[in-house]
């Protein structure tokens, strides 16, 4: 799908991980920052920290991480605290970078002078950070950010709802894509348009 599949709207709303970039891209990287921070502090191989971090990932989720490794090498609970603020605040060495495709569709979207809202779920600082750290190729100015935890989180329609508001937009103006049943709902909701974001990635 190319822009001029969707080419009517006035304003098009992006969810952030997993749509604008591969949320792992981020989550590596801090896994990365966390496991050279054990190695100089615990003397524990670095690189058998990450790849069993980026394992359980694969295979359990991002949820279980920081438990698996704190069970396999009987971590300080401590840790977890350092943990939990790299996922934060860290300072990623790369940038993430954004899906071609997206990138396209996102300065399509600029040249044809039209609006573009990020909208996503989770902790506003991390989301904050993600932000930060993604080479937006100029695009940046041109971002209006919504953080869904300082309204009521998706699936509640509340942030979109705000959006239209704050913007003078009509449900009609406006499309969303996203990649979780949590955007879905919230756009179906709102009585938004919605594309999943495999409609835009090459597969």
């Amino acid at each position: 799908m190319k822009y001029n599949d969707i080419s009517k709207y006035k304003a098009y709303i992006f969810e952030l991980d997993n749509v604008i970039y591969p949320e792992k891209d981020y989550l590596f990287q801090v896994y990365y920052l966390f496991t050279s921070f054990i190695e100089y502090i615990e003397l524990f191989d670095a690189k058998v920290l990450t790849d069993l971090m980026v394992e359980t990932y694969h295979n359990e989720g991002k949820d279980e991480v920081f438990n698996t490794v704190q069970q396999k090498f009987a971590l300080d609970e401590k840790y977890r605290e350092n943990f939990d603020r790299l996922l934060l605040t860290a300072k990623l060495p790369l940038k993430l970078l954004a899906y071609q495709a997206v990138l396209d569709l996102l300065q399509n979207v600029v040249i044809n002078r039209k609006k573009i809202f990020i909208v996503t779920n989770g902790n506003p600082q991390q989301q904050l950070n993600k932000i930060r750290y993604t080479e937006w190729h100029g695009l940046e100015a041109y971002l209006t950010c919504y953080f869904a935890e300082e309204t009521t989180p998706m699936p509640a329609p509340d942030v979109l709802q705000l959006l239209l508001k704050e913007h003078t937009l009509e449900e009609r103006d406006v499309v969303m894509i996203g990649n979780s049943e949590a955007s879905k709902h919230s756009a179906e909701v709102g009585g938004i348009d919605y594309y999943n974001a495999d409609d835009i990635l090459p597969t």
